[in-house]
């Protein structure tokens, strides 16, 4: 029985230190996505979407098991909770950054969307046609499908 309380404390300790490789895993991954989106390369991003999902999905399932079992965190060094802290504060500077990049790609993508509708209403609006004998006539008013998605 004596083994078990070391084997309990080092456990948790190496729990700590895959969570701070994986938080720091991560907020790399996240923070490459960030800068395609910057220098607007998303198809960059895209490529490294199922690893960095990959990553989330087990980011999101160890971090429910360490709020579930606070103790480890509360057992772990001095020295592994600053890491750990510090590793958790990168990676939501680098949320963040992620979030503003993402943001920006919107609004010019929406700018651009609206752009092109706002050109093929007009063009279709002002192009009459010609009738018998050559004249001129009236644009008809037929409807025209352009689907503009705010969600998007």
């Amino acid at each position: 029985m004596s083994n078990l309380p070391a084997q309990t404390d080092n456990a948790g300790s190496d729990r700590i230190e895959a969570m701070i490789a994986l938080t720091e895993r991560l907020t790399a991954s996240i923070a490459l996505d960030a800068a395609a989106f910057e220098q607007r390369r998303p198809q960059e991003a895209a490529a490294r979407l199922e690893e960095t999902s990959r990553l989330a999905n087990i980011y999101r399932h160890e971090s429910s098991r360490l709020r579930q079992q606070p103790g480890l965190i509360a057992a772990a060094s001095p020295a592994q909770k600053a890491r750990l802290m510090r590793a958790t504060e990168g990676f939501d500077a680098v949320l963040a950054r992620q979030g503003r990049a993402l943001q920006a790609a919107k609004t010019v993508t929406d700018g651009l969307v609206r752009a092109i509708a706002e050109e093929v209403a007009s063009q279709r609006s002002s192009n009459g046609g010609y009738g018998a004998g050559g004249l001129a006539t009236a644009p008809t008013g037929a409807a025209t499908a352009i689907t503009l998605n705010k969600r998007a």
